[in-house]
C-alpha cells in the first residue's frame, strides 16, 4: 500500500525532471520527483556548462542548485530512491522504489540515459576533467588542443569530425581496422586534414597529472604492443543506454530501450509521459530536457484537467 497519493510523480531529477516538477507545481498540483542519486544527473559530471542561455559560464553543480531551488519553490517534494517499475491501475500508477512505494494520476519518467563506460583505470578519476562523452558540450574546452576519440561508429566519428572544428588535432581509436560509421561519414572524416586514425587501438588507461588528463595507455591488439599518447581530452563514444528498465513491461520503449512519444511528450500509455535523454530522439542537451519537461508540465496538466471527474468519482 503506498503510502501517499501524488497528482504526478516525476522520475528523475535532471534539468527535464527538475523542469517538469517547476511547472507542475506551479499549476497547484502535487508533485514527487525521485531519484537514486542527487538531484541535477548528468549536470553533476560537468565542469563548466558555457553553452545554456543566461549563463556565459556556469559549474555544473551550481546549475544544478538553482534549478532544484526553482522545481521546488512551489512545493515539490524530493525522494530518493530507484524505481523499480511502474504499473498502470487505470486511475492511479503504482511506482515502486528500493526504499516506497507511491501512487499517482500521472507518471512522467525522465530517468535519462548513460554512456557506455571503457572501464579502464582513470577514467572516472577524470571525468569532467579531460574525459568527456559529448563533444558538444565540452569541445570548446579543448580549442587548439590534441584529443583523442575512442570509437567508430556515427557518433564517434561524426563527434570527431566537429572536433576538428575546434582542436588542433583529433586522433581517433579504434578496435578494429574498419570504421562501422556511414560512408558519407567515414568519407568526410578520412578528408579532414586534422584526423588521424589508429587501428586495432585499445585504451588501456587514462592518465593526467592529478588535476587533468595527459594522454593515454593504448594496445595494438594486433602486436600486442603498448604505448603512451600524449593528449588533452579523451571523448569516448562506444555507445549509450537509455535507464528504462523500471518501463519495459508499459510497452512504451523501441527494441533498444528508448521511450517513444509524441511531440506534447505522450507515451502510449495514457497519464504516463517521458522526457529527455531517456526518449528516442536526435540531441540530447540540458536545453532539450529542459525544453521537453516544460512540454511535459503543459501536456501533464492537460491530461489531468480532462480526468478530473472519473478521478473524483472514482475516489
Amino acid at each position: 500500500m503506498a503510502d501517499k497519493k501524488y497528482d504526478v510523480v516525476v522520475v528523475g531529477a535532471g534539468p527535464g525532471g527538475m523542469t517538469a516538477a517547476l511547472y507542475l507545481s506551479r499549476s497547484n498540483l502535487s508533485v514527487l520527483m525521485i531519484d537514486r542519486g542527487i538531484y541535477g544527473g548528468q549536470m553533476n559530471n560537468t565542469a563548466e556548462i558555457e553553452n545554456y542561455p543566461g549563463f556565459d559560464s556556469i559549474l555544473g553543480p551550481d546549475l544544478s542548485e538553482k534549478m532544484y531551488a526553482s522545481s521546488t519553490q512551489f512545493g515539490a517534494e524530493y525522494a530518493f530512491g530507484t524505481v523499480e517499475s511502474v504499473t498502470d491501475n487505470g486511475t492511479y500508477k503504482t511506482v515502486k522504489t528500493d526504499m516506497d512505494s507511491y501512487e499517482a494520476k500521472s507518471v512522467v519518467v525522465a530517468s535519462g540515459s548513460q554512456y557506455k563506460h571503457l572501464h579502464v583505470a582513470g577514467e572516472d578519476d577524470y571525468a569532467g576533467r579531460g574525459v568527456s562523452y559529448c563533444a558538444v558540450c565540452d569541445g570548446a574546452f579543448f580549442r587548439n588542443k590534441h584529443v583523442i576519440v575512442v570509437g567508430g561508429g556515427d557518433s564517434a566519428i561524426e563527434e570527431g569530425i566537429y572536433l576538428a572544428g575546434l582542436a588542433e588535432k583529433v586522433t581517433v581509436l579504434h578496435r578494429r581496422d574498419k570504421l562501422r560509421a556511414q560512408q558519407i561519414i567515414q568519407q568526410r572524416a578520412f578528408a579532414n586534414e586534422k584526423m588521424e586514425f589508429k587501428w586495432f587501438t585499445e585504451v588501456q588507461e587514462i592518465q593526467g597529472d592529478g588535476k587533468k588528463v595527459t594522454g593515454v595507455k593504448v594496445l595494438n591488439n594486433q602486436t600486442n604492443e603498448e604505448s603512451v599518447i600524449d593528449a588533452d581530452g579523451v571523448f569516448v563514444y562506444v555507445g549509450i543506454n537509455p535507464i528504462s528498465e523500471p518501463f519495459l513491461d508499459l510497452g512504451i520503449t523501441d527494441e533498444d530501450g528508448w521511450i517513444l512519444t509524441d511531440n506534447n511528450m505522450r507515451t502510449a500509455v495514457p497519464g504516463i509521459f517521458a522526457i529527455g535523454d531517456v526518449r528516442q530522439k536526435d540531441l540530447r542537451q540540458i536545453t532539450t530536457a529542459v525544453g521537453d519537461g516544460a512540454m511535459a508540465g503543459q501536456s501533464v496538466y492537460a491530461y489531468l484537467q480532462e480526468m478530473a471527474p472519473v478521478a473524483e468519482t472514482a475516489e
